[in-house]
Order: C-alpha cells, then sequence, then structure tokens
C-alpha cells in the first residue's frame, strides 16, 4: 500500500516562481533556471511513491535537494508546484490543527545533530514527544523504559546529553522517535556524524528494529553503502531532480548515467 506519494513536486526560492515552475516544467535543468530567472530551484518537477513498511533511501550530493524533500514530505514547506499527499491526504491542504496533530501523531523526525534537549535527561528526552501527545505519566514511564531498553541503553536514564557519546545520543533521538508510536520516521543523515565503527552498530540496530516494527522510513544519506544496506530502494537526486529509482543492485549493477555511477564506484570494484 502507497504511504507517501510526491507528484509533480517543485519547491522554489526567489521572486520569478512561476516563470522557474514553467521553465521546470519545459524540462529545462535547475542550472539554467537560475541564469534565467534569478530562482534556486531546490526540487524540480519530483514524483516519487513510497510505499507502507518500506525504508526509502534519499542520495544525492549538498545542495540536491535531499533535505527539502523531508521537510516537505513533513509539511514543514509547502511546495510551489505539485502536491505531497500521506495515505491520499494532501498535507499542504490541512488546517493548520490537523497538520500539527499528524506531525505529532504519524510524523517522527531523527536529525544529523541529535537534537536532544540539554538539560533533560535520557528519559525525559525519550519521553518528551509523548508528553506532548498528553500521555499520562504513568503510561509514559513504561514506554520510555521499554524504548531505553530496545536501544541499549539500559541504566542511563538519568545520563544527560552531554554524559553520553554520540552513539548514545543517536540512540536516544532514534528512541524518542519510535516511543511517539509514529509510523513515518523521517531520517536526515542521522548516522553520518558517527564514527564508522559506531555507525556500523547504528544501521545494524535500525534493521533489527525494522524487523519488527516495520516502520515507513524515508532515510536521507550521502553513503550509498550505507543506503545499499538499509534500503529497499534508493533515489539519487542531482539539482534538484531525480537521476534514478532502484534497488540497490539495480543502482549499483546499471547506473542511469556518470552521475549515478560516480556513487557506484567503490561498490563496483
Amino acid at each position: 500500500m502507497t504511504c507517501i506519494v510526491l507528484d509533480r513536486v517543485s519547491k522554489v526560492y526567489g521572486r520569478e516562481v512561476e516563470k522557474a515552475l514553467t521553465l521546470s516544467q519545459d524540462g529545462l535543468a535547475t542550472s539554467e533556471i537560475r541564469d534565467q530567472t534569478g530562482t534556486v530551484v531546490a526540487l524540480a518537477e519530483t514524483t516519487l511513491q513510497v510505499s507502507a513498511g518500506e525504508v526509502f533511501m534519499i542520495m544525492g550530493l549538498s545542495g540536491s535537494g535531499k533535505s527539502t524533500l523531508l521537510r516537505l514530505i513533513n509539511g514543514l514547506i509547502e511546495p510551489s508546484g505539485g502536491y505531497v499527499s500521506i495515505d491520499g491526504t494532501d498535507i499542504n491542504a490541512l488546517p493548520a490543527a490537523e497538520l500539527r496533530a499528524l506531525r505529532r501523531d504519524r510524523l517522527a523526525m531523527v536529525f544529523q545533530g541529535f537534537g536532544l534537549l540539554p538539560h533533560r535527561t535520557v528519559a525525559d528526552n525519550v519521553g518528551f514527544g509523548l508528553e506532548v501527545q498528553g500521555v499520562s505519566s504513568d503510561e509514559r514511564h513504561a514506554a520510555v523504559s521499554n524504548w531505553i531498553a530496545s536501544v541499549g541503553l539500559d541504566g542511563f536514564s538519568s545520563a544527560l546529553p552531554h554524559e553520553l557519546s554520540g552513539g548514545m545520543r543517536q540512540r536516544v533521538g532514534l528512541a524518542r522517535a519510535l516511543a511517539t508510536g509514529a509510523d513515518i520516521l523521517l531520517m536526515d543523515e542521522p548516522f553520518s556524524a558517527l564514527d564508522p565503527l559506531i555507525r556500523r552498530e547504528m544501521q545494524d540496530l535500525l534493521v533489527g528494529l525494522q524487523k519488527e516494527l516495520g516502520k515507513t522510513i524515508v532515510f536521507v544519506t550521502h553513503d550509498l553503502s550505507e543506503a545499499v544496506k538499509l534500503g529497499s530502494r534508493i533515489a539519487i537526486l542531482k539539482d534538484g531532480q531525480i537521476i534514478q529509482v532502484g534497488t540497490g543492485a539495480e543502482i549499483v549493477g546499471s547506473p542511469a548515467d556518470d552521475y549515478v555511477s560516480a556513487f557506484t564506484e567503490d561498490l563496483r570494484a
């Protein structure tokens, strides 16, 4: 079942938005549109579908549109053209209160920089989303204890973020996202700041949790080996446009062009 749909979505920054959209629809490259209009096309005519329970990887170099795509999915920014829907509902057509409820109850973010509240303990950070949802103290405590154990942080409930390693802080961030019960996780390069060994541990942890939980995950990364390990499918972006979508085997075995081939070179060596 399809969960998330982007239908010809564009995001344009600048004054001549309509002209930029017209040029984009005519097939001009984002660099040409910038030269003609002075606008920045962060995402251009993007269409993709993410199925329920899928781990969908988004790859690309800095400035390719990866984070813009995530912000469009959670409704933090509105598309300049096209629409984004979750389970058939155009999220940008929702009243503000309903959009906030969608973000609170169905979407959870895991950030590259952890995003922990420094004055709160591990337990209080993990339970923050439940607190926002209005979950009772007793129910919140039980859920927090369960998720702290699930991510391997037993014994650290009372620790503050500055007392933890980077990998441990990211475990807290993951537990906080999962504790809310959200069925969609948006993960913005969550492991890229970690040392290689810790990064592999976090990847393995996510693989194990996903087998048990079956969340819908949109995961941004710049590392193809991570994308192949974790993802059901991979989308590769360049200059705000999707160059190729496919499984890891399809991307590595049949890269669409030289840009994609450059990403796959190490894995094909």
